[in-house]
Order: structure tokens, then C-alpha cells, then sequence
């Protein structure tokens, strides 16, 4: 506490007009595991999401019915916060220099590689990314995964200290959104599969997360070990369909020319595994705290990746060795069932040091927000 004062807290989230889905894009998750973190702090008298698009939270009740604190609007905001953190939603300017000439702090949380978005964006005409706006901020926080590639760019373009933060996550989303609607339990991987189905399930809208590694990796692999994969399925590639140097990539592959292979939609996860894979083939550059990956694990699923930050779990290659990746699949196929009680008692040790209501990241966040105040 400062000086005996609790705090109020919000966290910015953009909801817009029209449907939105927690599940289109991990900030909302973000937003969510934040939030609930904040609410269980002993520093924190209440805590709020801040409204910063122009949707109305009242149009917006099955996107908002898990939320774990209320939504309120800037100007709520404005009036009554001690601290906003802007995630989803980006500040004006305008509003930020007002928040902090009547004491508020500000704080720019970044969750993604904005480094490597922006200079793609730059580049290549596209809509921007992180706006370098002006608005003042008195701390950033970022994760580990990203302090490399973005820590001297945040402290640099946006004038102010950086810090590296827990990753934050629970299984509370995916369990709710995977139970059946007899409150069945969907999720969970199901030994004795004689062939897989693989999933690859990279965005594919930024160079961290495409699907041409793992791509190769399943296809070397099934060139090994012919009776390995039943079939491939590539999600997010709706769009690159139409990508001439796509498709002839594509075409290169066994699996595709053997038609082993389909090209998918962006589907959530909980559709996905163990109603048509058993496990995912990933690959980031610089991307290496995933959703996606501790859904995976969360769930005994099979989890071929190249992260350095999944605590030793999954079935890891190195950087952007396809061949390593290839072994790694094909070492999985060979011992995951055998050992599937290890492996999901080791992923369940590593997804503690996530938990937001874990008394050592509830700590963690407390002291990064008292130290505002120096």
C-alpha cells in the first residue's frame, strides 16, 4: 500500500461495434488474466477494464459475461483511477497528459513483438501497429519473450523504463469455452491413435508466426516415417490461398501432392484438437510465450515447438532447424503415450508459474505498480 492508500486500477480493452469473440485474438485474454490478477492484489481497492473503442459493454454481454471486474468508460476512467494500464485499447494522447497532471500513472503494457510488426508495417504500406503517439507513459512493461528484440525499442521511441513481467495464463477460458453443452469436459488429449493428425496454427499475419517451418517439418517427417500422419491441417491460410509463391510452396510438399494436407480458416483451438488433431507442429521467430502453447500442454496435447520458455515441456527443436523439428515430431509419435503422466504433470508444474492468482506474480505486479511511486 502507498501510505496506507489501496489503489484503483483499470486496464484498457477496445471493444468495438458489431460481434467480437475472446477468442479472435490473444489481448482479450491478456486484458482478462490481468484484470483478475489486479483484483486479488492487496494493493488494489478495485479494479476495472477502461473502455477505449466504441462499443457499448451493453451490446457486448457474451464477449464481457466472464469479465472479472466491470467495465467503465474514459471519462470514468479520467475521474476516478490512480493507475491505467493500456493493453487493448491505446490512449490519446490528450487523455494521458490530463490522467497524469492530477497525479494518475500511466502504464503501457506490450504483448506482442511490436519491434518486428512495425518495421513490417513501415515497409510494406501496411495499416500501422504500435502508434508512437505522444502519450506519456511512466513505465512499460513487456514480457521476456520480447525484451530482446523490443526492450531498447519501447525504452527509445517511448521514453520511459522497461521491465520484463510474468506471463500470465489459466486454464479458466479454455475449460469454460471447451465444456460440451451437457457440461461435458471437451478438451484433453486421447491416447491410442495408431496414425496422427497434426494441426499447424500460426497467424500467419506477421513474419513471428507463419506455418512454412512447421510445414516442412511434418512434411520431412511423413517422408521418414510414411505411416506416421494420417493428415495436416494448416489453419489461418484462407488468405493465402490466393499467394501464387504460397501455393507453389505448398505444392512442393508430400502431404499436399499425396492429399494429405488442407488449408483452414482461423478456428479456436478447442475446436480443433482432439475433434480433428492430435497435435500441433508450431514455430516462432522471437515469439516465444504463446496462448496457443500453454492451451497445448494444458490439454496433454502433443506440442512440437522451438520455445526456450516452456519450462523443458513439449518436444522442443531449435530455432529453425526442420530436421530437428522432424525428429521432434517423429519422437513424440514414439513416446507420448507411454509417457503421458509425465508429461502432463510436468506441464501442470510449468503453468503454476503462470496462474495470475499465483501469490508470487500477484507480489510480482503489486511491486512493479508501487514502484510508480518512488
Amino acid at each position: 500500500m502507498l501510505n496506507g492508500r489501496r489503489l484503483k486500477v483499470g486496464v484498457t480493452i477496445f471493444l468495438r461495434r458489431g460481434f467480437q469473440s475472446i477468442w479472435e485474438n490473444g489481448i482479450f485474454q491478456n486484458c482478462y488474466f490481468l484484470a483478475t490478477l489486479l483484483a486479488h492484489s492487496p494493493l488494489v481497492e478495485a479494479a476495472y477494464l477502461v473502455n477505449g473503442g466504441d462499443g457499448d459493454p451493453a451490446e457486448a454481454q457474451d464477449f464481457l459475461a466472464l469479465a472479472p471486474v466491470p467495465v467503465i468508460d474514459l471519462a470514468t476512467a479520467q475521474r476516478s483511477l490512480d493507475v491505467v494500464i493500456e493493453l487493448s485499447a491505446q490512449l490519446d494522447p490528450e487523455w494521458g497528459r490530463a490522467f497524469r497532471a492530477r497525479g494518475g500513472k500511466i502504464v503501457g503494457m506490450r504483448v506482442a513483438n511490436d519491434y518486428v510488426i512495425d518495421i513490417e508495417r513501415m515497409m510494406f504500406d501496411r495499416p500501422s501497429g504500435m502508434l508512437i503517439s505522444g502519450t506519456p507513459y511512466d513505465a512499460l512493461w513487456t514480457l521476456p519473450a520480447f525484451m530482446r528484440t523490443c526492450g531498447a525499442y519501447y525504452g527509445s521511441a517511448l521514453r520511459a523504463p522497461v521491465a520484463a513481467m510474468q506471463h500470465l495464463w489459466s486454464p479458466a477460458l479454455l475449460e469454460h469455452a471447451a465444456r460440451t453443452p451437457d457440461g461435458r469436459r471437451a478438451f484433453g488429449y486421447e491416447p491410442g491413435r495408431e496414425r496422427w493428425r497434426l494441426a499447424i496454427l500460426e497467424p500467419n499475419i506477421c513474419m513471428v508466426k507463419t506455418s512454412h517451418i512447421p510445414m516442412l517439418a511434418a512434411d520431412l517427417a511423413h517422408r521418414q516415417q510414411p505411416g506416421m500422419i494420417e493428415y495436416l491441417r494448416v489453419f489461418n491460410t484462407m488468405e493465402l490461398k490466393g499467394d501464387a509463391q504460397f501455393v507453389g510452396f505448398a505444392r512442393s510438399l508430400d502431404l499436399v501432392t499425396q492429399g494429405r494436407a488442407t488449408f483452414e480458416p482461423r478456428v479456436p483451438v478447442y475446436e480443433i484438437l482432439t475433434r480433428q488433431a492430435e497435435a500441433i507442429v508450431s514455430h516462432h521467430w522471437e515469439n516465444a510465450q504463446n496462448y496457443l502453447y500453454y492451451e497445448a500442454l494444458h490439454g496433454g496435447y502433443p506440442l512440437v515447438h522451438n520455445s526456450a520458455l516452456l519450462g523443458g515441456c513439449g518436444y522442443r527443436y531449435e530455432d529453425f532447424d526442420c530436421e530437428g523439428a522432424a525428429l521432434a515430431l517423429r519422437e513424440a509419435f514414439a513416446v507420448h503415450d507411454a509417457q503421458l503422466a509425465d508429461y502432463r504433470s510436468a506441464a501442470r508444474t510449468f503453468l503454476a508459474t503462470l496462474d495470475p492468482l499465483a501469490p508470487s506474480n500477484v507480489e510480482h505486479y503489486g511491486a512493479a505498480i508501487a514502484a510508480l511511486w518512488p
